[in-house]
């Protein structure tokens, strides 16, 4: 599958479009997002998991005995258990994030959708969520699969990216030109 989208190049490109073509002629695409999204979620939320992730301490054995174990308690098998081990095994941890993220863009793109990401302040609600799919499919005119993530940082409001779109409404980028355009005037 060729794609411009930038979100599917380089090294978690052609991971994430391999572990794609192989899901796909297992006819299992559902399947294996929905299990790489429950190891993001599981890396997102613990500390240690992320550090395995990103450290290049940790030998590509430990690495793949450690995902071993964690894949079984979270329920992960077959496909995405064995494209797990590979990364490990040839020391692309570092990217999983980024082979996930272009996975579930491929995901749906076959599914004639368009990926987009939101990041919040707090966790979004169910409601807020469909509320903000609607406003994006009625502004774009497709659906939007949205994945979230969650940053205390930016104190409030929301950053939406579509496609090269980016939407940054942060009282962290509202109060930051507010610093600017006080500094002008002074």
């Amino acid at each position: 599958m060729a794609t411009t989208d930038q979100t599917v190049s380089g090294v978690p490109g052609r991971y994430a479009s391999a572990l794609f073509e192989l899901a796909r002629e297992e006819k299992a695409t559902e399947q294996v997002g929905q299990q790489l999204a429950t190891v993001q979620a599981a890396i997102d939320q613990s500390e240690d998991l992320g550090r395995l992730v990103r450290s290049p301490v940790f030998s590509a054995d430990d690495q793949v005995a450690a995902l071993a174990a964690v894949g079984q308690q979270i329920g992960i098998s077959g496909t995405a258990l064995n494209f797990l081990r590979l990364v490990a095994k040839n020391r692309r941890l570092a990217a999983l994030p980024d082979m996930i993220r272009a996975y579930a863009t491929l995901l749906s793109q076959s599914k004639g959708e368009i990926a987009g990401e939101v990041t919040s302040a707090a966790p979004l609600s169910a409601q807020q969520l469909s509320d903000l799919k609607s406003a994006l499919k009625s502004a774009l005119g497709r659906d939007v699969a949205l994945s979230t993530r969650v940053d205390d940082s930016i104190l409030g409001g929301l950053i939406v990216k579509v496609g090269s779109r980016m939407m940054d409404n942060s009282l962290k980028t509202k109060l930051q030109s507010l610093k600017i355009a006080m500094k002008g005037t002074a």
